[in-house]
């Protein structure tokens, strides 16, 4: 049985979302490098067919799914947005 009121433990969990948001960004950040070069391969390519669709729809959806797992809503982060979110997670969890 896991003791909430630890506060290593809690501070291990903290440090355990604020490496998932963090994860999430990175994420964020290539998908955001990758689609328009997609989109210019897709456009300067000797097809009509819009394939670049694919993987935009499909890794987008990743993208919404990591986001709703982490619950991530800040787009930058730095040793004091590691601190504040620790923190906050860890006066959430009481």
């Amino acid at each position: 049985m896991r003791n909430d009121n630890q506060p290593q433990e809690r501070l291990e969990r903290a440090k355990q979302y604020v490496e998932k948001i963090k994860g999430f960004y990175t994420h964020l950040f290539i998908y955001l490098l990758i689609v328009p070069l997609l989109i210019w391969l897709n456009v300067t390519s000797n097809t009509n067919f819009p394939w670049a669709l694919f993987p935009v729809l499909g890794w987008g959806l990743g993208i919404l799914g990591h986001a709703s797992e982490v619950g991530a809503v800040n787009f930058f982060f730095g040793k004091e947005w590691e601190a504040r979110k620790i923190k906050e997670y860890m006066d959430n969890q009481l």
